[in-house]
């Protein structure tokens, strides 16, 4: 007999969504490319709210949309019951990010 668990997927991503659809009940759908699958996710409009509030609160920062494997589609799939969290960046991360970026020779 197979140990039964759960799949829960994370998404981190560093940039607010900018294909949003507002559905009539207030809803924000949008997708999100993640490899090469499409993952739909659509939320509250409570939950939108809160990761555009920390993206304006934060100047870098990051996000993790987290929620269960739904439906699948010719994409990719549906994200079911997702949660978003918005975390600042650290001044560590900055700068790694920093020193990752290529100084032009004059």
């Amino acid at each position: 007999m197979l140990t039964s668990g759960n799949l829960e997927l994370i998404i981190k991503i560093d940039q607010v969504p900018t294909n949003v659809i507002t559905h009539q009940n207030g809803w924000k759908s949008f997708r999100i490319k993640c490899d090469e699958r499409i993952v739909n996710i659509s939320v509250r409009p409570k939950v939108f709210k809160r990761l555009e509030e920390g993206t304006a609160k934060y100047g870098h920062w990051t996000a993790e949309i987290s929620g269960k494997m739904g439906e699948s589609t010719n994409t990719g799939f549906i994200l079911e019951d997702p949660i978003v969290q918005v975390f600042q960046k650290k001044a560590k991360d900055i700068q790694a990010l920093a020193s990752e970026i290529p100084v032009e020779a004059s």
